[in-house]
Order: C-alpha cells, then sequence, then structure tokens
C-alpha cells in the first residue's frame, strides 16, 4: 500500500534473560498510513509504550522489523539512524523535557542545532514553529517561569520545527487540568488535519482516544483491537461462519471486521 508510512511485521521486544525474561511485545503486525491520527491505548504494562518507542526507532525490536516509507530500518547504523529520526519525527512527551534555566527560543532551536541547521535559518524556523502555538512572544523567556499548558506548547513548537511527518505524543495532556488539556489537543489534531501530520498518541485516556481516526488497543504485549475490528488473536472472540464478522464465545454481540 502506497500511503502506509510505517509498518511493523512479527514485532517482538524481550527484556532480560532465563528466569527474569519479560516479553513486552509478541509478534505485532502493524501499518499505519500518511496522515492518519492513532491512539494507542492500554493500561500500564500493556507495551503500549514499548510499542510507541521502537516505531519513534527509540529502540530496536529484538524480533521483527519497522519500516519507514517502504524502507526497513532494522540495518542502519545508529548515526543514520538518529539522523532519520530527527528528520521524520517530532516528539511531544507528557514530561516535557525541557532546559528549564533556559529560553523558549532556545528549548525549541535544539532538533535544528542536532540537524546542523545554520544559526539565522534555525531563529527563523524556530520563531516560526512558537507563531504556530500563540507563543512567540514568550521566546525570550525561561522555560521554568511558565505555565504547564505553556510548556507543552513550547514542546509541540519543538516537535514542529524541523517539518516532521510524524509526531509521536506519549500522554500529551496527563500533566495538564481538563480546559488546558483540551487545548492542547485542538493543537495536535489541527497539525494533523492542516498539515497532514501523522498523528501516534499513547495514552490511557479513553476520551482523548476516540478524538483518533484509529485506536489500537494492546494488551500483554498484543494487539487486540484495532479500529472498529476485533483482532482475530483476541481469545475473547471466535470466529462464526454464519455471520460477516466475530462474536463472542457466548453469542451476546456482533461486531463487523474488515476482511484481512
Amino acid at each position: 500500500m502506497k500511503n502506509v508510512l510505517l509498518s511493523t511485521r512479527d514485532l517482538k521486544k524481550v527484556y532480560g534473560k532465563r528466569d527474569s525474561k519479560f516479553e513486552a511485545l509478541k509478534g505485532i503486525d502493524l501499518d499505519i498510513q500518511k496522515g492518519e491520527s492513532v491512539a494507542i491505548i492500554g493500561k500500564s504494562g500493556s507495551g503500549k509504550s514499548t510499542l510507541m518507542h521502537l516505531l519513534a526507532l527509540l529502540d530496536k525490536p529484538s524480533e521483527g522489523h519497522i519500516t519507514l516509507n517502504g524502507k526497513n530500518t532494522s540495518n542502519l547504523k545508529q548515526r543514520k539512524l538518529n539522523r532519520l529520526r530527527n528528520k521524520e519525527f517530532g516528539f511531544v512527551f507528557q514530561s516535557f523535557f525541557m532546559n528549564a534555566n533556559d529560553n523558549v527560543l532556545n528549548n525549541v532551536i535544539l532538533p535544528l542545532k542536532i540537524a546542523g541547521v545554520r544559526r539565522s535559518e534555525r531563529r527563523r524556523r524556530a520563531m516560526e514553529a512558537l507563531k504556530t502555538v500563540e507563543l512567540d512572544d514568550k521566546a525570550k523567556n525561561k522555560a521554568k517561569d511558565l505555565s504547564g499548558g505553556q510548556k507543552q506548547r513550547v514542546c509541540i513548537a519543538r516537535a514542529l520545527v524541523n517539518n516532521p511527518k510524524v509526531i509521536f505524543a506519549d500522554e500529551p495532556t496527563g500533566n495538564l487540568d481538563s480546559a488546558t488539556g483540551a487545548k492542547i489537543e485542538e493543537l495536535l489534531f489541527n497539525l494533523n488535519r492542516e498539515k497532514g501530520i501523522t498523528l501516534i498518541i499513547v495514552t490511557h485516556d479513553e476520551e482523548l482516544a476516540e478524538k483518533c481516526d484509529r485506536q489500537i488497543r494492546i494488551a500483554d504485549g498484543k494487539i487486540v483491537t484495532d479500529g472498529k475490528g476485533v483482532a482475530k488473536h483476541d481469545p475473547s472472540f471466535i470466529e462464526d461462519e454464519n455471520l460477516d464478522g466475530m462474536r463472542d464465545r457466548n453469542h451476546t454481540k456482533e461486531i463487523d471486521v474488515e476482511a484481512e
């Protein structure tokens, strides 16, 4: 499929050895389209954050592979991997990860420094990103003097500054009150709709997840639901040849499943 941006096949991640061995992911097959907004949902320990870290090339799988724009990333050397990640991805984290004692502008500029962009261009692009999140007037303020919502908007500006194809947002509203969180959500979804940036959100917030085009639910290292369908390996469901979909073992409800 030519519109697939990120793809995984038989993706597995194992931590530890022998008695301490833990299978965080147990064979994930997943395609994410260009311009989609996707929520990855699951309880603590389900594997959702591990999946995000692998998709974002922040970690390497134990088995399986990840392709970006049709290219296998498995054999890339670390320097090329870092360059690719910096160019293609933006990150918005719950904990902000900002230099509190530096000013807002310098925090936003950081990815451009890593990319080797010249100084004048760095400033222009950083100010443009700050204008997008309506914080260009705070460029000289120290990060520690901002409110929680302002800090998260700075993080979004930093994620935008390299014109990424994908923004990964890990619990982006988790540290914010509901009103401020709603503004951050609106900003992220506007970027998805207006700029065509693929948005991948890791969350346990069902209301936030429902706002995405697609919801992928993870449990025990496996995908159990994807969008409106139910994964066929979900043990709570069985196929029924008399139905155009699947129903639970007690035959109490029917759920449509797209043909594979």
